[in-house]
């Protein structure tokens, strides 16, 4: 039964967004507190499982209908929804209760933290917004790509209790890398999606249109990501971060215009796969940077 309730979190997607949000805190810590630091961990990880397990309970009659989430626990009955229900509830309150015991001194009206307040929107975001507008079209992916972004700022504000240009660059960055990231997952499961009546894909066909987007949104977050070297208080680049950044940049654009130039599977695949590299390696040479050079 328990292994049904961890299919739930789906643990490999949160741990990546756990990822992010720590990412996010070496990168504006000053004075290291392991307090905080378990609770970012622990209440982003339970925030995030939380939403993910909303999302399935939302979804379970469109999950019966996809060969890549038919095996779900809710779609074999394995679990009830009032179960999962329950569970989704209890460790998205703890996570939130979790994440407002980061720098309480700074919260809004004395009631949320501003880490607790962004999980928050987060958690609203994927579970009401993104979740329902798959069924309807394609702005999902924009409004998605919202909560998506905002472990990496998440992460930095629960190191500063600042929100600012740093925060914001840090967030514009992931927000702009989900445009490729989602076009080569929903090229690739176009299928599969269709099945389901989710409209994933960019104008609903597989060809160079959807591509465009990748190829422009990948170079803004290549032009923002080496914003740092130039000028941002709180955020910085040595030369040779910058170097790499904006080589890494340059390879993930190249899989884009890839997929313009060959509107194939084979491509797409290729883009996914360079999408699921490009975040963490970045993310890593921005933190190695601030405590190397």
């Amino acid at each position: 039964m328990l292994r049904y309730f961890f299919q739930l979190l789906k643990f490999k997607l949160s741990i990546t967004v756990v990822f992010s949000a720590l990412a996010g805190y070496l990168l504006g810590v000053e004075n290291f507190e392991i307090e905080n630091f378990i609770y970012l961990i622990f209440g982003g990880f339970l925030v995030t499982g939380s939403a993910n397990a909303f999302n399935q309970i939302l979804e379970k009659d469109k999950d019966k209908l996809m060969i890549r989430t038919c095996n779900r626990p809710l779609p074999l009955k394995k679990i009830t929804v009032f179960q999962a229900l329950v569970f989704a509830s209890l460790i998205g309150c703890l996570g939130l209760f979790l994440l407002n015991k980061i720098n309480p001194d700074g919260s809004f009206y004395g009631l949320l933290s501003k880490s607790c307040f962004f999980g928050l929107i987060s958690m609203l975001l994927y579970v009401l917004s993104y979740t329902p507008l798959k069924r309807v079209s394609t702005i999902s992916i924009f409004i998605g790509a919202i909560p998506g972004a905002i472990p990496f700022l998440l992460g930095f504000v629960a190191a500063t209790d600042v929100f600012g240009l740093a925060a914001g660059t840090l967030f514009a960055i992931q927000f702009f890398w989900q445009f490729p990231h989602f076009i080569a997952i929903s090229w690739t499961l176009d299928d599969d999606y269709k099945k389901a009546d989710f409209k994933m894909l960019f104008g609903g066909k597989k060809n160079q249109y959807p591509a465009i987007i990748s190829i422009l949104t990948s170079i803004l977050m290549t032009i923002i990501s080496i914003l740092p070297f130039f000028y941002i208080d709180d955020l910085s680049l040595s030369i040779y971060s910058f170097c790499i950044v904006l080589g890494l940049g340059i390879w993930f654009s190249m899989k884009s215009i890839m997929l313009y130039l060959n509107i194939d599977d084979r491509t797409a695949k290729k883009l996914m796969a360079s999408s699921f590299a490009y975040l963490p390696l970045v993310q890593i040479t921005y933190v190695l940077d601030r405590f190397i050079f």
